[in-house]
């Protein structure tokens, strides 16, 4: 949640007394409910001053459940809300405990929290929605802005103040030198090119300035800050760093410090690796202790029987970093082919007939589980390519390694997508890798879920590029 910082001091003072009000409405509804009249004496006056400072101290702490601008939109009010109230009860159950407070009746603390978390959700969404409806039917625009620079960052400025508007702004236009990439539902709102931009402001009475070209631009933005400064105008930049740096670019702070960053990465941050980590020590455990005493008993049989040779096949393959590791599997191949860095193809006379479905439904990986727990692997994650494979593909596929800038994985974004087996095919590698970078960049736990959802559907009916 955001810092309470720009917010008037008559939102940070009259919404909380509001607030503290329903929630001693909420308390009486209770008290009738749970004691059959309306008296409110003994205990309960304690709890509800204790309940209600609380309440108070940390909502103060929070701006989004204070917002009643247009920049947030109500579900995500909702949501900040029960997460302060999630909160709120814990901090409320600690004092309790610290202070060895008479206890309740939990049907009571129940009710006071029903009504509480109803009666604060319903007034926000009110006062919310007046505020909202008075700044777009009833109040003048609090400012004229417009916008320089119509490339990517100009469009996406402007869709976000349309949609988000907090205090019924008017768009004036865009001010651009070229609109070769204005899309056509934007092209009516330029209104000239970046020299007409001075007449314009003074003419129709512009407040405010956004500059959204790329910040080489050093004259130009100084030029327009000075013009500004000159006619009291308000003068806002905002990068557009794709254009200055010509990749995609992610901001975040370190504290109060804005970071770019090229690549979005969120298996960089701490808690996400924490996250993962002990997912996959969980996963693996389950596997292991649960279906490798019967499925694997069977399987090292079936193997022993089909042909000479160990049941288990160990092959050093490049990790995190490229760090080597050794990937453990099902042996699937027969032992005297001598070709162990030789990729897998359609109707290859090296597979056994057992190695055949263990392949089709994926089960020669089922020992990797034992790399997940030791580390070297994850459950979710770019497949270990073979020595061989990352010394090739590194020559001419650039973004090669950035897949091995994570722990690779048993199974992965680009092999539910089909992009497994045989890379013989023009552009076959090529999509593999691309599929492996959306994953690197857009990790989340629900994308983990979600592929070994679809890993399990693809075991279940076999896979036709597993070979």
């Amino acid at each position: 949640m955001e810092r309470y910082r720009h917010y008037a001091d008559t939102s940070r003072f009259i919404l909380p007394l509001v607030d503290v009000l329903l929630i001693f409405g909420a308390f009486r509804v209770a008290g009738y409910l749970f004691l059959g009249n309306w008296s409110f004496g003994g205990y309960y006056p304690f709890f509800y001053a204790i309940f209600a400072l609380i309440w108070w101290i940390i909502s103060g702490q929070f701006a989004n459940i204070y917002r009643t601008d247009r920049l947030i939109t109500y579900p995500e009010k909702l949501l900040y809300l029960m997460r302060t109230f999630l909160l709120h009860a814990g901090i409320v159950l600690l004092a309790v405990v610290a202070m060895r407070m008479y206890w309740l009746p939990v049907r009571y603390l129940f009710s006071v929290y029903s009504f509480s978390v109803t009666a604060v959700v319903a007034g926000r969404f009110l006062i919310t929605f007046l505020y909202r409806a008075y700044h777009t039917h009833l109040a003048r625009p609090h400012s004229r802005f417009v916008i320089v620079g119509a490339g990517a960052s100009g469009q996406e400025l402007y869709r976000f103040l349309q949609s988000h508007d907090p205090i019924a702004n008017q768009f004036m236009g865009f001010f651009t030198d070229s609109t070769e990439h204005v899309p056509a539902s934007l092209k009516h709102l330029v209104r000239g090119r970046v020299s007409d931009l001075k007449n314009f402001c003074v003419r129709d009475q512009v407040d405010e300035i956004y500059f959204a070209m790329p910040l080489d631009r050093r004259q130009l933005i100084e030029d327009l800050s000075r013009f500004a400064d000159d006619h009291f105008l308000s003068f806002r930049i905002v990068p557009d760093f794709r254009g200055t740096v010509r990749k995609d670019v992610n901001v975040y702070f370190y504290d109060h410090m804005p970071i770019l960053t090229i690549r979005h990465a969120p298996l960089g941050i701490r808690t996400n690796q924490l996250l993962k980590r002990l997912f996959d020590i969980a996963f693996s455990l389950v596997i292991i202790l649960g279906v490798f005493p019967f499925v694997l008993t069977a399987l090292a049989l079936l193997i022993k029987l089909d042909s000479p040779g160990p049941v288990f096949f160990k092959q050093m393959r490049p990790g995190k970093r490229n760090q080597l590791f050794p990937c453990y599997k099902l042996r699937t191949m027969r032992t005297d082919h001598g070709q162990s860095e030789l990729q897998a193809t359609k109707n290859d006379s090296r597979i056994t007939r057992v190695g055949q479905y263990l392949r089709k439904y994926n089960l020669d990986e089922l020992p990797q589980f034992f790399n997940v727990l030791l580390g070297h692997m994850s459950v979710v994650g770019p497949r270990p390519n073979m020595i061989s494979q990352l010394e090739e593909y590194s020559k001419h596929i650039r973004t090669y390694q950035m897949r091995h800038a994570v722990t690779p994985g048993i199974t992965g974004y680009a092999q539910v997508n089909g992009f497994r087996g045989e890379t013989r095919e023009a552009g076959t590698m090529e999509k593999r890798v691309e599929y492996d970078l959306k994953y690197v960049e857009n990790w989340s736990f629900g994308l983990d879920m979600k592929i070994i959802g679809l890993t399990l559907w693809n075991m279940v009916k076999g896979e036709k590029n597993a070979y």
